[in-house]
């Protein structure tokens, strides 16, 4: 299958089989490893993208489902000019091992596009499916608080 698709902005052209998952069109033919592999089953939260700004399972959309512009964490931001989430990262020593930290900024990204001052349980419910085995729950609650713009 030949398709088209929009990824970080660029358009590419990928020939595989249709029901190549996202995750390895990225990671293996556009060589954009910040989306993790994790448990192939959509249960981690490691693999998540936005398509057209949802946050999706890139492990479970397959090549041939890929309709509108895909954007990844390289896409979300620059080291010149990070995204908010990026910076309140960083600013919250977030990361430990940091392998599920493009998945859990990119699902939060969505939540304050759809939801730009997130109750707890708002933050509950859209993070719930994003799992860190460091246990860096509190301090990416902080760092999502603090990219909103709400108090602790």
């Amino acid at each position: 299958m030949s398709k088209t698709i929009t990824v970080n902005g660029a358009e590419h052209h990928i020939d595989l089989p249709g029901e190549v998952p996202l995750l390895w069109v990225l990671r293996d033919q556009l060589n954009m490893t910040g989306t993790k592999f994790g448990c192939g089953v959509a249960a981690c939260g490691a693999c998540t993208v936005h398509i057209d700004g949802e946050a999706v399972r890139s492990c479970q959309v397959a090549l041939e489902d890929v309709e509108g512009a895909v954007t990844t964490i390289e896409g979300l931001g620059t080291p010149e000019m990070m995204h908010r989430l990026q910076q309140a990262w960083v600013d919250h020593q977030v990361a430990q091992c940091g392998y599920c930290q493009s998945g859990q900024i990119m699902q939060a990204a969505a939540l304050l596009d759809t939801t730009p001052n997130p109750s707890d349980a708002d933050f509950d419910e859209a993070m719930a499916g994003n799992l860190c085995r460091c246990g860096t729950y509190p301090r990416i609650r902080a760092a999502i608080k603090d990219a909103a713009g709400l108090e602790g």
